[in-house]
């Protein structure tokens, strides 16, 4: 596998983890769970893109 994909899946899952644990139990730093999930998205986006194929 793509290791942009694998690391954007893995901070996606974390992030929402995060997420989860801050709603029940308020910490410092919560708030970066909702950075991760943006970030992970963005990088299973970015591992996915394929070349735009050639106009002819």
């Amino acid at each position: 596998m793509n290791r942009t994909l694998v690391s954007g899946l893995g901070l996606t899952v974390l992030g929402v983890v995060g997420y989860v644990i801050g709603l029940f139990a308020p910490y410092p730093g919560r708030a970066f769970s909702i950075t991760g999930i943006m970030v992970g998205i963005t990088l299973a986006a970015v591992a996915n893109a394929s070349e735009p194929e050639e106009v002819q």
